[in-house]
C-alpha cells in the first residue's frame, strides 16, 4: 500500500510555481482564415517567444492571401464574455489589441484594460483601406478616444500612423518617429512604435519613441517581397517578451529582430502575399537533412514528388 501524505503550505506553495506555467497575453483579434495575421498569427507568435496566448475572437475576415474584402464582426457582448470568462481564471500579463471591428468592441475592451491597472496594453493599428471609408472613420475615431488611453505601446506601421495621428501635418518634411509619437502621446499614449521608415540602400528603419526622445531602433536590409502578416507578428512577439519580463526596449529590439527572421522564412501557401513563417525555428537545419541513411530507400507512405517547402524565401 501506497502512502500518501497530505500537501503541506510549502509543497502546495511548489506546485502553484509549477503550474503557473508560461506568461499569459489576453489577445483580442480577428479570426483569418488565410493564416496570415489575426489570432492563428497571435497564438504561433507568442509561442515561439516563449508565452501563452489567451486569444478572444473580434470576428472574421472574409480572405485570402491576397487581399481583405469583407469583414464579420461579432458582437459586443459576445466579446465581454469571453474576455472575462479567461481574465478571471487566468493571470493577464500583457493584453494586446488588434483588428477588433467595431467602436462596441473597443469600448468594452477599453472598460476592462481599465480594470486591469498596471496590465500594459499593446494596440497595433493595421492598414484599413481594403475598409470602407465610414467604417474606418468610426473605428479611428473610437480607437483614438476610447483605446489610446489605456495604451502602453502603440504599434503600426510610418504611413499608416501619419495618415491617422497627423491628418493635417503641413510641414516641409515627413513626420517623423518622434512626431508622430508625440501625437499620440496627445491620446495618453507613452510609448509608439513605428515601422517601415525608408532608408537609403535598400534598407528599412524601425523606431521606437516618446514625446522626448528616440529610445532605440533597429535597420534590417528590405525584403523584396509584400508580406501579410508582418505588422500582427510584430505586435504579438512584443506583448509576448513584454509579459516573460523584458523591458520595453530590450523586448523590442528581440521582437524586431524575431520578425526579420520570420520575413526572412517566409512562404507563400497561396497565389497571393507571402506569409511570415513564425515557426521558423523547428525547420530542420539543412545539415540534418542530408544525413539520413538509406536516401535512395522507399519508405511505406512516402510521397513519390518533391513539393518545395518554401517557394519564396525573398
Amino acid at each position: 500500500m501506497t502512502d500518501h501524505k497530505p500537501d503541506t503550505p510549502d509543497t502546495e506553495e511548489a506546485d502553484a510555481e509549477e503550474s503557473a506555467g508560461l506568461a499569459c497575453i489576453l489577445s483580442f483579434n480577428a479570426n483569418d482564415p488565410s493564416g496570415a495575421g489575426g489570432l492563428t498569427c497571435d497564438a504561433t507568435a507568442m509561442a515561439s517567444v516563449g508565452a501563452h496566448c489567451l486569444p478572444v475572437c473580434t470576428g472574421a475576415y472574409v480572405r485570402d492571401t491576397s487581399s481583405i474584402t469583407d469583414f464579420f464582426a461579432l458582437d459586443d457582448e459576445a466579446v465581454h464574455d469571453q474576455a472575462r470568462a479567461v481574465a478571471e481564471d487566468v493571470p493577464v500579463q500583457v493584453i494586446k489589441v488588434g483588428f477588433v471591428g467595431t467602436p462596441e468592441n473597443l469600448a468594452i475592451i477599453a472598460e476592462l484594460a481599465d480594470d486591469y491597472e498596471g496590465v500594459p496594453v499593446v494596440a497595433y493599428m493595421p492598414n484599413l483601406s481594403w475598409w470602407e471609408d465610414d467604417k474606418i472613420d468610426a473605428y479611428l475615431d473610437a480607437f483614438r478616444e476610447l483605446m489610446l488611453p489605456q495604451t502602453s505601446v502603440l504599434v503600426g506601421h510610418h504611413s499608416t500612423l501619419r495618415r491617422w495621428l497627423l491628418p493635417d501635418w503641413s510641414g516641409e518634411r515627413n513626420p517623423g518617429p518622434r512626431d508622430i509619437a508625440k501625437a499620440a502621446a496627445d491620446m495618453g499614449v507613452p510609448f509608439t512604435l513605428v515601422t517601415g521608415l525608408p532608408l537609403p540602400e535598400q534598407h528599412i528603419d524601425n523606431v521606437l519613441a516618446s514625446p522626448e526622445t528616440v529610445i532605440s531602433h533597429e535597420k534590417f536590409e528590405r525584403i523584396e517581397a509584400i508580406f501579410a502578416g508582418a505588422g500582427d507578428t510584430l505586435t504579438a512577439a512584443l506583448a509576448a517578451l513584454l509579459a516573460t519580463g523584458m523591458d520595453l526596449t530590450e523586448a523590442t529590439n528581440e521582437a524586431l529582430h524575431y520578425l526579420d527572421r520570420c520575413l526572412d522564412e517566409g512562404f507563400r501557401p497561396g497565389m497571393g502575399q507571402v506569409i511570415p513563417d513564425r515557426l521558423f525555428w523547428a525547420l530542420p537545419d539543412a545539415e540534418d537533412e542530408g544525413e539520413t541513411e538509406d536516401d535512395d530507400e522507399v519508405h511505406p507512405g512516402a510521397d513519390y514528388f518533391e513539393v518545395p517547402f518554401s517557394e519564396t524565401k525573398h
